[in-house]
């Protein structure tokens, strides 16, 4: 068995998880930086009687809500449609980051595997000849010893990032829960305000 190759294999596959992992903070980043810029003017109170300053997801749900407000036959109805709307946009703000999750527990895994398969093929080649180069021993469990620092500095950054875009995911989940009140709220249909008082018209007789 070639252990040269598969280590060689391991530090390619380590490089190829820092590229997946750099393009997805980068992608991320920008996101949740609009995103978040935009429902902090939402629930600061721009945009809420019309959506026009108001882009991507905040203004796609307030959008929705608004319509939703409209169309609604209900409060209930109401209640359960935005609650339905939030459910459907809070995947969106999660999108990829399962992919910087495997990233962070990958990493150090591929990193102790090349420095097995490092130490490995030390040992094979002081096996066939002998310590006859001590210099060159040192430099290939160096070598293995680096494959192990190589995953565990990925996965250390790759953890600050995802600890980072998931408190940025509940305070984004939490203006957009305020933005979907702030438009339900912000005046209801006439047609629904009219079936809420036919509703509590027959409580109010008997109670009478």
């Amino acid at each position: 068995m070639n252990y040269t190759f598969l280590h060689d294999i391991t530090f390619y596959a380590m490089y190829a998880t820092a590229a997946v992992g750099m393009y997805v903070i980068v992608e991320r980043l920008i996101f949740f930086h609009y995103t978040l810029r935009h429902s902090r003017q939402a629930v600061a109170g721009a945009g809420v009687h019309g959506s026009a300053d108001l882009q991507g997801v905040v203004g796609e749900i307030h959008e929705a809500m608004v319509r939703e407000r409209r169309c609604a036959p209900s409060r209930e109805a109401l209640c359960d449609r935005s609650e339905a709307l939030y459910l459907t946009t809070r995947p969106i703000l999660l999108r990829r980051l399962w992919l910087l999750d495997t990233i962070v527990t990958a990493a150090p895994l591929l990193g102790l595997l090349g420095t097995i398969l490092g130490i490995i093929e030390t040992f094979s080649a002081l096996a066939q000849s002998g310590i006859s180069d001590p210099a060159a021993v040192s430099r290939g469990i160096g070598t293995a010893l680096f494959a192990t620092a190589l995953g565990i500095a990925i996965a250390l950054f790759g953890l600050v990032f995802n600890n980072l875009f998931q408190d940025k995911v509940e305070e984004i989940s939490n203006n957009l829960k305020a933005i979907i009140l702030k438009a339900g709220a912000a005046g209801a249909a006439p047609h629904v305000a009219a079936l809420d008082a036919q509703r509590a018209q027959p409580a109010i007789a008997a109670a009478a």
